[in-house]
């Protein structure tokens, strides 16, 4: 550590019986206030430069010491002399040992220190010694998907934070772009703000900071997963600690992809009735195999009495295989038998080589009107 680096010297030798002659000491480095001393946050590197001191007036030999972190879920071990023990610590020396570990949990955390020597008449002696600290989550990550995700950063610790990168990692099937409000400077600029990008400043307390990316589906929409990907996050303090952060994989709306799509491309606006007229449609295959042949027809839900729109011609109309992803355009035939808002109804694709039947499409609006053939009737009143 440099002579600049702010510590603090912590003796915890009071949770030691007075008689034991070896006792722990804590430096710790904390680019924070001393008030935020027990506390690390989340994405940091817990450092601590730990010294055991021989209080007593004999030397000890022998001294086996371990150091490890415990949290609720694990023990990670970062120091063990056990194979290579301190030979002697002279009576009034120390040892002096760094350990560091990348904080990944959140919640208590207990730094546990031990030491296993012979002291002055030979006997094996154990000495325990524990530093507690609570580990904080530094930042709230929400995000709103639509075309877009939105990613909303939010700073819960007491201390600025400068952030070197935030990054979306796509998921498989995706691919992500972040959306800048000053797209529309020159390219000199763009440079040049690439090669000094400056830290992003979210204040401390409750600062915030909005990161837009657009995402597109890499795979024509044939993904059938919801998961879009995750957010990679580093930053700094204020005296230029790292700390990073990776979110849990961020899902979206889940979505379910159609094998065939059938689509209205254009309708007549004046349709007569009992006049034929046609409707032009699309059905595309958006898989990645080849799909079809298909027929086309009216499903017969209503009696022939109550349908108001029905086929005109053939019942039945024969489509040919579709390529992988590829489209076909087709019209139907129709005429309609009843005057004022009607509904196309039970439009239905049937792939014969499946044997399968493709959800129908949506019913569809249409105003018959009568043929302007007719006499048309004026009423007039005069007061």
């Amino acid at each position: 550590m440099s002579p600049s680096s702010p510590t603090h010297l912590i003796s915890l030798s009071h949770q030691i019986p007075p008689p034991t002659p070896l006792r722990f000491i804590w430096a710790h480095w904390s680019p924070r206030a001393p008030s935020s001393l027990w506390g690390y946050i989340f994405g940091e590197t817990f450092c601590s430069y730990i010294s055991i001191n021989n209080s007593s007036n004999f030397e000890v030999r022998d001294v086996t010491i371990k150091a490890e972190i415990q949290t609720e879920r694990q023990r990670i071990l970062l120091l063990d002399t056990s194979k290579t023990p301190v030979e002697s610590i002279r009576a009034g020396g120390r040892y002096d040992f760094i350990v560091e570990h990348d904080v990944k949990e959140l919640g208590a955390h207990t730094l546990v220190c031990t030491a296993v020597y012979n002291d002055g008449d030979g006997d094996r002696k154990y000495l325990p010694q524990f530093f507690k600290f609570i580990v904080a989550n530094p930042l709230s990550v929400r995000t709103k998907e639509t075309t877009y995700l939105e990613a909303c950063i939010e700073n819960h610790t007491k201390t600025n934070l400068y952030m070197d990168q935030v990054e979306f990692e796509p998921a498989q099937h995706w691919s992500a772009k972040i959306v800048k409000a000053d797209e529309h400077k020159s390219e000199k600029d763009s440079l040049s703000r690439e090669i000094f990008k400056p830290p992003v400043l979210i204040r401390s307390g409750g600062g915030i900071r909005n990161y837009l990316y657009q995402l597109r589906s890499s795979s024509n929409g044939s993904a059938q997963s919801n998961i879009l990907g995750k957010l990679q996050i580093t930053w700094r303090t204020n005296l230029g600690e790292p700390g990073r952060l990776q979110t849990q994989q961020i899902l979206g709306t889940p979505v379910t992809h159609k094998e065939i799509e059938l689509c209205v491309m254009e309708v007549p606006s004046v349709i007569n009735l009992d006049k034929p007229f046609s409707v032009h449609l699309n059905l595309k295959n958006h898989t990645e195999r080849e799909l079809g042949p298909f027929e086309v027809w009216l499903s017969q839900n209503d009696s022939l009495d109550e349908k108001a729109v029905m086929i005109n011609g053939l019942q039945t109309m024969e489509l040919p295989q579709l390529k992988a992803f590829g489209a076909t355009d087709f019209h139907l035939n129709l005429i309609a038998t009843k005057l004022g808002v009607q509904k196309i109804t039970g439009i239905t694709v049937f792939d014969k080589s499946e044997k399968k039947t493709h959800v129908p499409l949506p019913d569809l609006e249409i105003f018959v009107d009568v043929d302007d053939l007719f006499p048309q009737v004026e009423f007039s009143i005069h007061l």
